[in-house]
């Protein structure tokens, strides 16, 4: 058995009660935990429940959280295959969009590369491989629009102008990755920056483009947008590395509304494993109520009647 928190224990016994309402959850442990595939770690836990007299068994598997009864899956390893599986199949319909992902405030960049992606599986000839790397490379500078409102630039260094990717990712990686112990860190994201840049302008005039090519532009893209969000996310919203107070790196994000300031949504990191919770930052804002809309121009009635006595006139409309 697996060391695990109360507060992983509570949320694997509320997730089997809410799917299997008319049992009672007698027994939660967590017995395996496997990274499959460099994704999120799976854990395995092993869960019994009551219904009257009768004992059932389940295995809950998590990233995503889902159950299967031991009866038909009576093998771990079979169920944690099974799930990896099911994972896998999931339609893109079902994947979380881009308004649910926790990236503000680069949902616009992100909505954009989106969009990318469904033009990448339509790309036939070499005008659709150059439309997919001004998509990329439009993503690419709506982020780094985004990042120069986010962070602070050092007094001894000039602004570099608006729309250059180059100088800005750089200056980014300095800023949000200081230090000799994130040089391979800060190196790892300039060269993804400065290798998605290089190959999306190429793309965008090569008469030779191939739809290898638009993938590899979506691809390279997404890994340096995907470096350049999470340094910054954890840069403005300070999240650390590791538990300030045990050290341990398994840290996630809790959101909840400020009574002081409830039109508000604020972040703050938490610990897995002791109490220990960051200080709370303002992510998002509520949009701005809608005004209603008046038309422009005068207003325009119809004077003739459509019916005259009850009887509409054949061929005219008085």
């Amino acid at each position: 058995m697996l060391k695990a928190t109360d507060q992983e224990r509570q949320e694997i016994i509320e997730y089997v009660s809410s799917q299997v309402r008319d049992e009672t959850v007698e027994l939660a442990q967590k017995v395996y935990s496997e990274r499959v595939a460099l994704t999120l770690p799976h854990d395995i836990w092993d869960v019994h429940t009551r219904r009257g007299r009768k004992q059932c068994r389940w295995w809950v598997i998590t990233n995503p959280t889902n159950l299967y009864t031991q009866e038909q899956f009576p093998n771990m390893d079979l169920a944690l295959t099974f799930h990896v599986g099911l994972c896998l199949r999931v339609p893109r319909s079902d994947r979380p969009t881009v308004d649910k992902l926790q990236v503000e405030p680069f949902v616009a960049c992100w909505r954009a590369l989106d969009e990318t992606s469904g033009a990448v599986d339509q790309v036939e000839e070499v005008e659709d491989c150059q439309a997919i790397g001004v998509r990329c490379r439009e993503a690419l500078i709506t982020l780094i629009h985004i990042a120069q409102d986010l962070i602070e630039i050092p007094q001894s260094q000039a602004r570099p102008k608006k729309a250059d990717f180059r100088a800005w990712s750089e200056l980014i990686a300095d800023v949000v990755l200081p230090g000799p112990s994130h040089r391979e860190r800060r190196g790892l994201l300039k060269s993804s920056a400065e290798i998605a840049w290089s190959f999306t302008n190429w793309l965008t005039h090569a008469r030779s483009a191939h739809v290898h090519d638009a993938q590899a532009a979506f691809a390279s893209t997404q890994l340096a947008m995907s470096l350049l969000t999470t340094a910054l996310i954890c840069h403005v919203r300070g999240v650390p590395q590791r538990c300030p107070s045990c050290g341990s790196q398994r840290l996630s994000p809790q959101r909840a509304f400020d009574p002081n300031e409830p039109h508000g949504l604020h972040e703050r990191p938490a610990c897995q494993k002791c109490d220990w919770k960051g200080t709370p930052v303002l992510v998002a804002l509520p949009p701005p109520p809608e005004r209603p809309s008046h038309p422009e121009g005068e207003c325009i009635f119809m004077n003739p009647p459509l019916r005259d006595g009850g009887r509409m006139r054949r061929g005219q409309l008085r």
